[in-house]
C-alpha cells in the first residue's frame, strides 16, 4: 500500500481532503501525519489563528475517515524542539517534514513549490498540488450566516450565548433589532466560523484580509466578515457587513456646478460619522472618474469598496500602507481613493501623493466638515493645506450635506483691526453659496480656526445666535406653515413668499426631516424618485404636522 505524507500547506488549505475524496491517492490510502505538522497546527490554534482552527478541523476529518475505514492513518516522527520551532522561518520545520517522509518511504504531498523542489532534490517521491483557481462559480452563496440577511439588513452581529442581532435600514437611518430568539451556542458559532474560512480559502473571489491573534477579517465576495476570539474579545463573535446601497454619482442629484468641481478637484475629503455612507459615495466617485477615462486605484486597509473590476484595489504590502504607496506611485494613477485616512502615516501618504500630482480622494471619520480639516492640522504644514485639500464633502444620512472649498489669501483675519497683522489666511467657503464659513491662520505658536458668522438675520445688533450667547437665552426661529402640491413625479412645498431665498429646516411632528433652500418664489420642488421627496410624501399622506423653521 502506498504511503502519503502531507505537509502543512495541504492541511491548511484542505487540499488533502479533496485528493482523498477524488480518489487521486487510490482506495483506502495510508496517510502519515508528521508530529511537526501537528505541532504547527496546535501552535496556530493556541494563538487563536483561524488558520489553526481550520487545520484542526482537517485533522479531525482525517481521523473520522480513518475510523470509517476510508483511509489508514498514522502519526510519525518526533515533535520539534523549541529551537527548531524558532528556526521555522528559515525552513527548519519543512526540512523535518521531508525527513519524516524519507524515513517512512512515503510520498510527500505539498502545494509549496520550494518544498516540492527540495523534496525531489533529496530523492523523495513528490505530489505537487496546485491551489484551486476557483472551485465556486459566481453563484448565490449558501452559508449559514447569510441566512440571517434580507433586503433590509446592513449587518449581522452574532455572539456566543446571545441571540443574533441585525442592523436594518439605510446609511444614516438604521436601527438594531433582535432577529431571532434562539441563543447561539458554541457549536453553532464555531460551525459558522469554519464554514466562512473554508469558503474564503476555496473561492478565488474572496480572501483573508487580516489575520492576527484573536481576530480575522475576511472579504467574502461583497461581504466583509470579522471573526474575533479571546483574548481580543471577551467571547467568540462574528460580524458580517454588506454594502446595502450601491450608488452612482447621478443618484446623489448633484448640481452641474458641483459635478464640474469634482472633475477638476484633486484633493477631496469625504467625511461624516460612521455609517453615514462615506464609502458608498467614495465608490461612486471612483466609478465616475473611471467613466471619465481616468486611471483609478484604491488604497484600503480592508478592500471592501464596491468599484468596477477595472479599478485595482490595493491593501497593505507586507503589513504597511507606506510600502503600498511606494509601489502605487510607480503605477501612475490619475486618482487614488484612500479609504480611510486615520493615523499619522495615512495623512503623510495622502499629502505625499497629492504633492506628487496624483488626484486624491480621502475618506475621514468626522462629526462635521471642518473637523475633517482639523485632523490634517498639526500633521502637515498649514501653508500646504490648500495644496493638499481643495474640496470637503460632508455626508449625512447617505446624502451630500455640505461642500466646503479651501483657498489661500493674505489678509487681516476676521475680528482683527490692526492692518499690520495681515498674514496668510486659509479661507473655507460654502461651495453652494460662496459664503465665508471659517478662517484658518497661525497666531504665534497656535493655529486659529475662526467661524465666520453670517450677517444675515441680525437683530438687536447681532444674529440670534450671537444674542443668545451674550444673554444666555435660547431663541428659536418661528414656525413656518407649509403648503403641498403633489404631481405625478414630484412634490412642491411652498411657503409665504416673504421667506423666499431662505435656508429652512423641515420637520414632521417635531422630527427633523431635512434642510433645504427656498427658491425666489418661496418654494422647494422635490423629485419623487429622490428619497427626500418620498419621505415628505409619506408624512404628508399620513397627515402628520409638517412645518419649517428658518435655519
Amino acid at each position: 500500500m502506498a504511503k502519503f505524507l502531507p505537509d502543512t500547506s495541504v492541511i491548511f488549505n484542505g487540499l488533502i481532503l479533496d485528493l482523498i475524496e477524488d480518489g487521486e491517492l487510490g482506495i483506502s490510502p495510508e496517510i502519515l501525519i508528521s508530529k511537526v505538522v501537528v505541532a504547527e497546527i496546535e501552535y496556530r490554534t493556541n494563538i487563536n489563528k483561524e488558520l489553526g482552527y481550520y487545520g484542526l478541523h482537517v485533522l479531525k476529518e482525517l481521523r473520522k475517515w480513518a475510523q470509517e475505514g476510508k483511509i489508514s492513518l498514522s502519526i510519525v516522527g518526533t515533535r520539534p524542539s523549541r529551537e527548531e520551532i524558532k528556526m521555522a522561518p528559515g525552513g527548519e520545520l519543512d526540512s523535518l517534514i521531508r525527513k519524516s517522509a524519507l524515513e517512512n518511504q512515503a510520498t510527500l504531498i505539498t502545494s509549496d513549490r520550494i518544498q516540492g523542489d527540495l523534496g525531489i532534490f533529496e530523492g523523495l517521491e513528490v505530489i505537487s498540488v496546485k491551489e484551486r483557481a476557483s472551485v465556486r462559480p459566481k453563484s448565490p452563496i449558501k452559508l449559514k450566516i447569510l441566512d440571517y440577511f434580507d433586503e433590509n439588513v446592513m449587518s449581522i452581529h452574532i455572539k456566543k450565548d446571545l441571540p443574533p442581532y441585525a442592523k436594518k435600514g439605510q446609511p444614516g437611518n438604521w436601527y438594531l433589532v433582535k432577529i431571532r430568539d434562539e441563543i447561539i451556542n458554541s457549536k453553532q458559532i464555531e460551525e459558522m466560523a469554519f464554514e466562512i474560512i473554508e469558503f474564503v480559502r476555496e473561492d478565488n473571489q474572496s480572501f483573508i484580509e487580516i489575520e492576527k491573534m484573536g481576530a480575522v477579517v475576511a472579504q467574502l465576495r461583497e461581504f466583509r466578515i470579522v471573526i474575533t476570539r479571546p483574548p481580543f474579545s471577551n467571547n467568540v463573535e462574528i460580524t458580517a457587513v454588506r454594502p446595502l446601497v450601491v450608488k452612482s454619482i447621478s443618484d446623489y442629484n448633484l448640481d452641474t456646478k458641483l459635478i464640474n468641481r469634482l472633475e477638476k478637484a484633486e484633493g477631496i475629503l469625504i467625511c461624516g460619522p460612521p455609517g453615514a455612507g462615506k464609502s458608498t459615495f467614495a465608490a461612486a466617485l471612483a466609478n465616475f472618474y473611471l467613466k471619465k477615462e481616468k486611471v483609478v486605484k484604491t488604497l484600503e486597509s480592508v478592500r471592501d469598496l464596491q468599484v468596477k473590476p477595472e479599478i485595482t484595489q490595493y491593501t497593505k504590502l507586507e503589513g504597511s500602507l507606506e510600502n503600498s504607496a511606494d509601489i502605487l506611485l510607480l503605477v501612475r494613477p490619475d486618482y487614488t481613493i484612500f479609504d480611510e485616512v486615520r493615523v499619522f502615516e495615512d495623512f503623510k501618504i495622502f499629502a505625499d501623493f497629492r504633492l506628487s500630482g496624483v488626484g486624491m480622494v480621502g475618506v475621514v471619520h468626522s462629526s462635521s466638515a471642518i473637523d475633517a480639516v482639523q485632523r490634517f492640522i498639526g500633521r502637515i504644514e498649514l501653508g500646504m493645506l490648500p495644496s493638499i485639500i481643495d474640496t470637503i464633502i460632508f455626508i449625512e444620512g447617505g446624502d451630500v450635506s455640505t461642500v466646503l472649498v479651501l483657498n489661500m489669501t493674505v489678509k487681516v483675519p476676521h475680528g482683527i483691526r490692526d492692518k499690520d497683522l495681515a498674514r496668510p489666511v486659509i479661507e473655507v467657503r460654502d461651495y453652494k453659496t460662496g459664503r465665508l464659513q471659517f478662517e484658518i491662520y497661525s497666531f504665534g505658536q497656535d493655529v486659529v480656526i475662526t467661524p465666520i458668522k453670517s450677517k444675515k438675520g441680525k437683530t438687536k445688533g447681532g444674529t440670534l445666535l450671537e444674542f443668545s450667547e451674550i444673554y444666555g437665552t435660547r431663541f428659536e426661529s418661528p414656525r413656518i406653515d407649509l403648503g403641498f402640491e403633489v404631481k405625478k413625479d414630484k412634490i412642491i412645498i411652498f411657503t409665504d413668499p416673504r421667506y423666499a431665498g431662505q435656508n429652512i429646516n423641515i420637520y414632521a411632528n417635531g422630527k427633523h426631516l431635512f434642510s433645504g433652500s427656498l427658491s425666489r418664489n418661496g418654494d422647494i420642488t422635490l423629485s419623487l424618485s429622490h428619497k427626500e421627496g418620498q419621505k415628505i410624501l409619506r408624512h404628508f399622506q399620513k397627515n402628520k404636522d409638517i412645518y419649517a423653521q428658518i435655519k
